[in-house]
């Protein structure tokens, strides 16, 4: 068993991600914190639907979203969209990184955690 809850893990994609950051300065030439300040900006959304039941049927409801559950599916957007390009490509983590920060922060609707948003932004327009 490894030591500790991540065995090593944290270092190398700490240092996956700064190397992502320098990759974002020389392909667009802005500041990195930026391009992922603008990422979770455009990759959070609005409107979310929860279930509510009345004698026994469900309904879906759209409802706001907390600014703090905003963040957080945000980036578990981005997440999932590394997750799914680095698997089976020869591009390495960093330039995947790289390319879905940028995408995300260009609002790019081939991006994933784009695609995301908009789909669960779109279900909730359907149930108001």
């Amino acid at each position: 068993m490894r030591p500790g809850s991540s065995g090593g893990e944290k270092n190398r994609i700490t240092n996956a991600v700064r190397a992502a950051f320098k990759i974002i300065n020389l392909k667009t030439g802005r500041n990195p914190i930026e391009v992922l300040v603008r990422a979770v900006e455009n990759c959070a959304p609005n409107e979310d639907t929860t279930r509510i039941g009345y004698g026994g049927v469900v309904y879906r409801l759209a409802v706001d979203i907390s600014p703090q559950r905003r963040i957080d599916l945000a980036l578990r957007y981005i997440i999932k969209g590394i997750q799914e390009e680095t698997f089976g490509n020869p591009k390495s983590l960093e330039e995947i990184i790289a390319d879905q920060l940028i995408g995300a922060a260009n609002n790019d609707s081939n991006n994933f955690a784009v695609r995301r948003k908009q789909e669960l932004e779109r279900i909730a327009l359907s149930s108001r």
